[in-house]
């Protein structure tokens, strides 16, 4: 164990920690990266402050300043559930004796709900109609984010050895490592068997992810981003469209349609089934425009 108040520099601290998460609790890159902006606010506000000698003050005093800058509660509590992690472990690894952030409550931030399609713009975007190879590609990511509720970081991974076409499923490696398999509907299937026989166009050398980018290396996450937007502005469906959307529309439709939030939270990787139970109000918001449009008593009569 290295004492944290013996000469080791910050940044060194800052990339042992990043390491850790990468390697040791096998977060994705784009979580790591939300750490590190994190940990790097941290370390300004900080500036030349040792480490032991940081209460539970500073942090209230670190988190004001941050407010004054218009920073939300939502992003506050981020960054405060961050650096919680990040001062715990320097307390297992550099010998810090205390957490600072320990007893400091995050701001509460009103709950949003995630934006959802509805099920007619989830069929609009799907119908991307172009034989050419990047939209047979873009086709096959859409279908599959929809039907399997993939998280960016869990498509742009993908490995051909966790397609199983034959019977209907895909395996993959969620937060922290962890394994699930998914079924993919009939639509997806269709649409990655088509993917698959061009895809051999793309390559240039041998690498074993699913979708690859024009240069015939495995997609950077801000392309496929892009590629949705994309599509959703000439599919018509009328609004900004990124990869957690389709997530949370797949969830929900499923909720509405089955009910069964075990089943939704097994499918979506999520470790807790309150994560989960965010889509039930998803899933009584349609119930409830459902009411208000065909139950007799609800409807308002017009010209009163």
């Amino acid at each position: 164990m290295i004492a944290v108040d013996s000469g080791t520099a910050d940044e060194s601290l800052r990339e042992a920690f990043l390491r850790h998460l990468a390697h040791e609790r096998g977060l994705s890159t784009h979580t790591c990266d939300n750490y590190a902006r994190d940990i790097d606010r941290l370390l300004t506000l900080k500036a030349d402050l040792p480490w032991d000698t940081l209460d539970v003050h500073h942090i209230r005093t670190f988190l004001g300043r941050l407010r004054v800058q218009k920073l939300g509660p939502r992003s506050l509590a981020r960054l405060l559930s961050a650096w919680r992690t990040f001062f715990r472990y320097l307390i297992r690894d550099y010998g810090l004796t205390r957490n600072p952030c320990q007893g400091v409550r995050a701001p509460k931030a009103d709950k949003r709900l995630p934006k959802s399609l509805s099920p007619e713009e989830a069929v609009r975007l799907m119908n991307v109609k172009s034989d050419d190879a990047v939209a047979v590609r873009d086709r096959a990511m859409l279908e599959l984010f929809y039907s399997s509720g993939l998280r960016l970081a869990e498509l742009t991974g993908l490995t051909l050895d966790q397609l199983d076409l034959a019977a209907g499923e895909v395996r993959v490696t969620g937060k922290g490592r962890k394994t699930r398999i998914v079924p993919v509907g009939r639509h997806a299937l269709d649409a990655l068997r088509a993917w698959l026989a061009v895809r051999a166009g793309f390559l240039k050398n041998d690498t074993p992810c699913v979708f690859v980018g024009v240069r015939g290396k495995a997609m950077h996450a801000s392309t496929v981003q892009k590629q949705l937007a994309l599509w959703a502005v000439k599919t018509g469906v009328g609004r900004h469209v990124h990869p957690h959307m389709l997530r949370h529309s797949f969830a929900s439709h499923v909720l509405q349609s089955s009910g069964d939030l075990r089943a939704v939270q097994e499918m979506l990787g999520h470790a807790s089934i309150s994560t989960t139970q965010i889509y039930t109000h998803l899933d009584f918001q349609h119930l409830a425009k459902v009411y208000d449009d065909a139950h007799p008593r609800a409807r308002r009569k017009s010209g009163k």
